[in-house]
């Protein structure tokens, strides 16, 4: 083998094995992706009991219930249509009705969305750019101007994320 030919397959070597475990994190990353979702996505694509997926809107307002230990149920909304979530654990700080949660977790077989995780918005300016979406395309968003999920935070300065 003359040394070209090595080099050559050094490289194609290098190549296929490098394909390779970028197709297996790829793979391995796939399970582990959890796709946003509004209310009126999951109204519309029916809920898959089991399935992990994110679930964002606002907290309905009268919706809060909490219940012995640590478990409180709300309604999260996009104003066009409601799913009812239910968690166990402390909630951020900033988890309030009225406000922009994202929660992730799975429905059961009542079509009851279980929490694992509960992520509320970091500042009175911010709205997640999936939530502002689905706030414009139900005819309900209240923010000023398109709000792409751009915090208007003085510290950071205005466009940017902190």
């Amino acid at each position: 083998m003359t040394k070209k030919q090595k080099r050559t397959s050094y490289i194609l070597g290098g190549l296929l094995l490098l394909g390779a475990i970028v197709s297996l994190m790829l793979f391995a990353l796939s399970e582990n992706i959890a796709y946003f979702n509004s209310p009126s996505d999951i109204v519309e694509k029916g809920a898959v009991p089991g399935e992990r997926i994110r679930l964002g809107g606002m907290v309905a307002e009268d919706s809060v219930k909490r219940g012995e230990d640590a478990l409180i149920t709300f309604d999260v909304t996009d104003f066009a249509e409601t799913v009812s979530v239910t968690y166990r654990g402390l909630v951020p700080d900033l988890f309030r009705e009225g406000q922009g949660v994202i929660v992730e977790g799975a429905f059961n077989n009542s079509n009851l969305f279980i929490a694992d995780t509960v992520l509320a918005k970091h500042d009175e300016n911010y709205t997640p750019p999936e939530v502002t979406d689905a706030l414009k395309r139900a005819g309900d968003w209240q923010g000023e101007g398109d709000a792409k999920g751009v915090s208007h935070d003085k510290k950071y300065g205005e466009g940017s994320y902190p």
